[in-house]
């Protein structure tokens, strides 16, 4: 009776679905609708079509099973022969879309279709720990530019050795959080250091932290006089005309504590708007951060805790090995990942919380 109830809400759900995509078919067809309104409904489209496209299949396919039945009547033999072997192959295509279906309604993230806002951060391990901070940006880097993404950086801070002690960039494409939201947390990394003359492996760590880009001001509203904004020189890399003028600006939100720095730009102007960008964004993970927390731990549906300070993942390069601790995944080929080849983490990673959230589903939890 369970089965039955879950299986009549989701075709339900569906149904729903639908008409709301006809709807909005309907309304982005006018002539008199405005460029803002065209562009909402897009979105809105976008994140249903695929569901209501494998509905409609899987609507065709049942019509095409009950001709088949209706043919196991016939009284040519050739004619029922013919059915019964087509019944079959339509048996097996439905019990296929029932599960794409079941997999396709469930909760969606709506952060899934937002640009993304990385950070690294070095972590224990000194200069070593800034250089693997350089090299897991550059993988991320050289990953985005695979999937055809855009990435520019916001604010760094380089080290003595050439690695960076935070970098934050905003990597803009299509479903990019959807892709990289299960990389937040604790990375590290074991290798001999350029520095290390007896040829023992050091142990260090950096954290990563994906934010979902706050869409516009009214997300994440902030009152001017919560904020304490201040300028200073540049100072690192980028030329003599850093340490001329105060082009650097350092935004303080009162309330939260939180403190962004940006001195990536010449112009003041463009540093003070990528540092309300990572504000805006910062603060936008924390509101939706303290909201799954009031709902309850148990149906955040993450891949691990999702905490900062939890190691999700090791880099073994003596080993030439990757492992993901959350999913219990190895790979020997990390020579590929560091060069952006992460498709495969991302794919298991994802995998893994579609099939927690499906259990949740079908125990009734979601």
């Amino acid at each position: 009776m369970g089965c039955f109830l879950r299986e009549k809400s989701m075709f339900d759900k569906l149904e729903t679905i639908e008409l709301r995509f006809n709807e909005i078919e309907s309304q982005m067809s006018r002539g008199d609708i405005d460029g803002k309104e065209l562009t909402r409904l897009s979105k809105e489209r976008a994140t249903i079509v695929d569901i209501v496209e494998a509905y409609r299949v899987y609507k065709q396919q049942k019509e095409e099973r009950d001709a088949a039945k209706e043919m196991l009547k016939e009284d040519d033999p050739d004619m029922r022969a013919m059915a019964k072997e087509e019944l079959s192959s339509l048996e097996a295509a439905i019990e296929e879309s029932e599960s794409n279906l079941q997999i396709l309604t469930l909760p969606r993230d709506p952060n899934d279709e937002k640009n993304v806002i990385l950070e690294v951060r070095a972590g224990t391990g000194g200069e070593e720990a800034s250089l693997f901070a350089a090299d897991l940006l550059r993988m991320y880097t050289r990953h985005a530019e695979k999937s055809g993404w855009k990435v520019e950086m916001m604010s760094s801070t380089e080290s003595a050795s050439g690695g960076y002690k935070e970098a934050v960039v905003l990597i803009k494409g299509e479903r990019v959080f959807s892709r990289l939201k299960f990389e937040s947390g604790v990375h590290r990394v074991q290798r001999v250091p350029q520095t290390e003359t007896q040829g023992r492996v050091h142990t260090s760590a950096c954290t990563v932290a994906i934010l979902p880009e706050a869409d516009d001001v009214d997300e994440v509203p902030i009152d001017q006089k919560d904020l304490d904004i201040g300028t200073f020189r540049s100072s690192g890399a980028g030329g003599q005309h850093v340490n001329t003028t105060d082009s650097a600006v350092r935004i303080v939100h009162k309330p939260s504590g939180i403190v962004v720095e940006c001195q990536d730009e010449r112009s003041q102007i463009k540093n003070r708007d990528k540092a309300m960008k990572v504000l805006k964004a910062r603060l936008l993970e924390k509101m939706q951060r303290e909201q799954a927390d009031a709902i309850s731990a148990d149906r955040k549906s993450q891949v691990g805790s999702g905490d900062r300070s939890e190691r999700i993942r090791t880099y073994n390069f003596p080993q030439g090995r990757l492992t993901d601790h959350r999913i219990n995944l190895t790979l020997y080929k990390l020579d590929g990942v560091m060069e952006g080849d992460i498709g495969e983490v991302l794919d298991s990673l994802g995998a893994h919380h579609q099939t927690e959230l499906l259990k949740q589903s079908l125990e009734g939890n979601v």
